[in-house]
């Protein structure tokens, strides 16, 4: 049965008793204490923590001490199952799953043991709350805490955007507002008020802790050459293997291809490595997941599907093949090193010609025919329709239609009610809905290329590797990190304080970029995340002397 504290009188060393005694934790960050505290005080939390810094405590601790279940929406069915795994290894009340891959009984077993006050925690898929009956079964239960995990997704700033989380803040409202907790290892802080908006969160508190990953040793290795840069590729990987103190590592790929030529590559030159991709069979992904947790395979060669989720201690190193998307994506993979707090190797195998496959990869036909079709489907309803009423008045392959649906979402040009049905817009004609659509389309391409330009900064750039990083996300180091290959080539140099006229995370305004938020100010340098255009980074002194900034 489920026991409770008093969540007015909880304390934090009452939660620290709570996490020895049910998880075995016998020591918590800073940081995960305060979100705790805040949690238990009913206070909405916004929680940013790096790769392994244990974001699941922050919930599974205030679950014991708040009457009512705890669902979590967890983006991947492998998360799941790992994160169940984890509670029943401890002393902690069941946890349970519900996804489209169980049988009916098993979804059925689910539910009893919810009703019957026999689990507390309930781990869901985003997809899954789309189904009304499903959430009109939650709501039943009395539902006192609702996670979001990995929260940045919610986000169309953000590198992970996912159209399913979008339904989340209208689930939260159905389900009475439970205290809500989201949680991201990576969110610059224009990502950060999306997710508080998106989500509905309400007296929210916010705990950010440093991106800084100090033991984490940055590199980047520029080449002319593609067939150069794998064969350094292979090479690196093949002596960093070599040492028993170095054995294990990820390699990311710009593509399947790609992932599997340096599998293969890597196989002839004798490393135990294998690939993994979305196009895969799952039964492979997850043969190659279980044999790297198991230390059967050293070496995964992935592309961005690897990753979320992989909680492996030990990862030694993080080699790219190929330049990354965006800074927010390689830090997301660059954090599954070290994650034991050990030193760990970063090298990023830079071409600038790679970079041009970044932007073809992120480009795609325009989706305004079919968002124009979505818009007149829907004018032609009276009320409310499902999305999949859809299917049969826009001719347009599914995937097509869906992402014009979000699009429409993403622009709030169509609305979406408490069952995920969609509707019209009162106060837009369809001509402005489209154009609306659009209008967001366009931004959001210009965003992406504009993340790709910061990858070509950060890999070009001449001073600490460190610095240039944490600056993107809005964080100062103000001294070279002395862990970097600037640093250690001697053309790193110490950041000057910058202006106070434009400090990080303020608004700004520019007369032709529009209004954006100053994410890092250098010595000679300001970096703004323009709400139209993306990122930019312009000279100080062009600034000063044209009065090209306005502070709002």
């Amino acid at each position: 049965m489920r026991w409770y504290a008093s969540a007015v009188t909880t304390s934090s060393d009452e939660l620290r008793r709570l996490a020895a005694t049910k998880f075995g934790w016998t020591r918590l960050r800073p940081e995960q204490v305060e979100a705790m505290e805040h949690v238990v005080a009913g206070h909405d939390v916004l929680v940013v923590l790096p790769t392994g810094a244990g974001k699941s405590a922050i919930y599974q601790v205030p679950a014991l001490v708040l009457a009512g279940p705890t669902v979590v929406v967890s983006p991947l069915i492998a998360l799941q199952h790992d994160q169940v795994e984890g509670i029943e290894d401890s002393r902690a009340p069941e946890a349970v799953v519900v996804n489209s891959a169980q049988r009916a009984d098993e979804r059925r077993d689910a539910w009893e043991a919810l009703r019957e006050g026999a689990a507390e925690y309930v781990f869901l898929a985003p997809e899954q709350l789309a189904d009304e009956a499903r959430v009109e079964e939650l709501a039943k239960l009395g539902v006192s805490l609702f996670v979001v995990d990995e929260a940045h997704c919610v986000s169309s700033w953000g590198h992970d955007f996912r159209p399913d989380y979008l339904r989340l803040g209208d689930v939260v409202e159905r389900l009475g507002h439970p205290v809500v907790v989201a949680l991201t290892a990576t969110a610059a802080p224009p990502v950060r008020r999306d997710v508080v908006t998106r989500l509905g969160l309400r007296d929210h508190r916010e705990v950010v802790a440093s991106f800084d990953r100090p033991e984490l040793h940055l590199a980047v290795e520029r080449f002319t050459d593609d067939a150069a840069k794998r064969a350094a590729v292979t090479a690196r990987v093949r002596g960093l293997t070599a040492d028993p103190a170095t054995r294990r590592g990820l390699v990311y790929a710009a593509s399947r291809k790609e992932a599997e030529f340096h599998a293969a590559e890597l196989a002839r030159a004798g490393v135990r490595a294998e690939g993994y991709h979305a196009g895969m069979k799952a039964a492979d992904r997850e043969r190659v997941h279980q044999g790297f947790m198991a230390d059967e395979v050293d070496v995964v060669v992935a592309t961005s599907a690897f990753g979320m989720g992989i909680d492996k201690p030990d990862v030694r190193f993080v080699v790219h093949a190929s330049a990354p998307e965006s800074l927010d994506s390689y830090y997301q993979q660059i954090g599954r090193a070290g994650r034991d707090g050990e030193p760990a190797e970063v090298v990023l195998c830079y071409r600038p010609e790679d970079l041009g496959l970044q932007r073809f990869l992120t480009s795609g036909k325009s989706a305004e025919e079919t968002v124009g079709q979505v818009v007149r489907a829907l004018d032609e309803h009276e009320g409310p329709v499902a999305p999949d009423t859809l299917a049969e008045e826009v001719e347009a392959p599914p995937a097509r239609r869906t992402r014009a649906v979000n699009l429409l979402v993403q622009a709030d040009a169509v609305t979406v009610d408490g069952s995920g049905r969609l509707g019209t817009d009162p106060d837009l004609t369809p001509d402005e809905a489209v154009e609306q659509a659009v209008d967001a389309e366009q931004a959001y391409r210009r965003l992406v290329r504009s993340r790709i330009d910061m990858v070509r900064e950060y890999a070009e750039t001449t001073g600490c590797r460190r610095q240039h990083l944490l600056g993107y996300f809005g964080e100062r180091l103000p001294e070279p990190c002395g862990n970097c290959d600037t640093c250690d080539a001697g053309t790193a140099r110490r950041v000057a304080p910058g202006t106070d006229a434009f400090p990080v995370d303020s608004r700004v305004h520019h007369r032709e970029w529009g209004p954006g938020v100053v994410m890092s100010v250098e010595a000679d340098r300001i970096t703004v995340l323009f709400d139209r255009v993306g990122y930019k980074t312009l000279s100080l002194r062009a600034v000063r002397e044209q009065d090209l900034l306005d502070g709002s």
